[in-house]
């Protein structure tokens, strides 16, 4: 396992330290936040027992303070009781107002104290009795009563609190209001819990030594869980500052996805109504939202400008194909006024006005350009009626019976 820990744990420990100084930035607002400062703890923490938990680094630490076994007492102090202790400190301020949060917060931090004072009290005895080195610590030493009370101690202090941490994430998600604070919360409880499968098997040492195992057999079960579970613990308490992010460029996205859709009946007027194009083409990149917006207008705008050219034949024709090919509701009505659209453009490609007729059938014929409600809804609706306008066989069929019937 040393060679997984060697690649794992740094990149631990650079994820916590990166969460770390991307938290900071919000320390520039200038207002002390407990809650903050204690996430930022948590942490710096967790990822500097990470970087000593790397096994070069822990032989390096060890030697060159010339005391045995030092790092693993910083690693379980720091990169465990008081990392999980942080962690429940920062909940309890972001589910309760700080005069509410410091009182529960104060018994806790007294209790991680507590049992940090014990793990220092029974690690001192350990190492005056044994002055060699453990590339292992707990499970080279756990047959030893001083180290298994060690051991108890700190993965009794783990267990609660990952099983406290995952039961308040889970709890307080219920009633967060802002989406990405409930599914951050969600994602640290399950972190939570998978990493507590660490001190689990921790625990089952003290007990596996006495029938004769060796738990290091089994120590791939605390780098998975390390592996696994920190990854989402960090994910899930920086989610809230991130995720918005990921919601804007989802936005973006798809607003440029409407935008390019729109490219195929934008171009075809814009050939044949140059008027109604305020600006030249230009990168999307620059003002997306406005340009999606002046693109929308000026497909509407042509529509307007091609209404006496519209045939009723056409949308009666194009309906009975769309029906006979099986489309009904929104897909009928947009394949409907993209073979008007087409059609228009020809006709007046051609100079010809088309006259209004007065047949009438069962079919629907939209009278009036059927949109949404707001700028993207439009958007998504004309670019529905572009795919059509560019790909339908109906409307090929439509407008190529029309012209062929002329």
């Amino acid at each position: 396992m040393t060679g997984a820990k060697s690649v794992l744990y740094p990149l631990l420990a650079l994820l916590c330290w990166v969460a770390f100084f991307y938290k900071c930035h919000s320390l520039r607002s200038g207002r002390c936040d407990p809650g903050l400062l204690a996430l930022l703890a948590a942490l710096f923490l967790k990822g500097s027992a990470f970087a000593l938990a790397t096994p070069a680094v822990s032989l390096a630490v060890d030697e060159y303070l010339g005391i045995s076994d030092v790092t693993a007492l910083a690693i379980h102090v720091l990169g465990g009781v008081a990392f999980s202790a942080a962690l429940l400190v920062v909940l309890l301020f972001w589910a309760h107002p700080p005069e509410q949060a410091w009182p529960r917060a104060q018994w806790r931090l007294g209790i991680a104290a507590i049992m940090m004072l014990a793990m220092l009290s029974l690690w001192i005895m350990a190492s005056s009795e044994s002055q060699e080195r453990s590339a292992h610590f707990l499970l080279q030493n756990v047959h030893r009563p001083v180290v298994a009370a060690y051991s108890l101690i700190y993965v009794g202090a783990l267990l609660v609190a990952l099983v406290e941490i995952a039961r308040l994430c889970w709890r307080y998600a219920e009633v967060a209001g802002e989406p990405w604070l409930r599914r951050g919360l969600r994602l640290t409880a399950v972190g939570a819990v998978v990493y507590s499968v660490n001190f689990v098997s921790r625990a089952s040492a003290v007990v596996s030594v006495q029938f004769g195992l060796h738990p290091l057999e089994w120590e791939l079960v605390t780098v998975l869980g390390a592996g696994i579970g920190i990854p989402l613990v960090v994910g899930g308490l920086t989610m809230p500052s991130w995720g918005p992010r990921l919601s804007t460029l989802n936005t973006w996205w798809n607003n440029y996805r409407t935008y390019r859709s729109l490219s195929p009946l934008w171009l075809a007027m814009h050939q044949e109504l140059p008027e109604i194009v305020l600006h030249s083409p230009a990168s999307v990149m620059v003002n997306l939202n406005y340009r999606l917006y002046r693109r929308t207008i000026e497909i509407r705008d042509g529509q307007i400008a091609l209404r006496p050219y519209m045939s009723p034949e056409t949308a009666m024709r194009t309906a009975e194909l769309g029906e006979e090919a099986g489309l009904t509701g929104n897909d009928l009505r947009a394949v409907v006024e993209a073979a008007q659209l087409k059609a228009a453009l020809r006709a007046k490609m051609n100079g010809a006005p088309v006259p209004a007729s007065g047949a009438s059938t069962g079919h629907p014929v939209p009278s009036e350009p059927y949109g949404g409600d707001d700028l993207v809804s439009e958007a998504v609706w004309l670019s529905q009626i572009a795919r059509a306008f560019a790909h339908s066989p109906v409307v090929a069929a439509s407008v190529n019976g029309r012209c062929s019937s002329s």
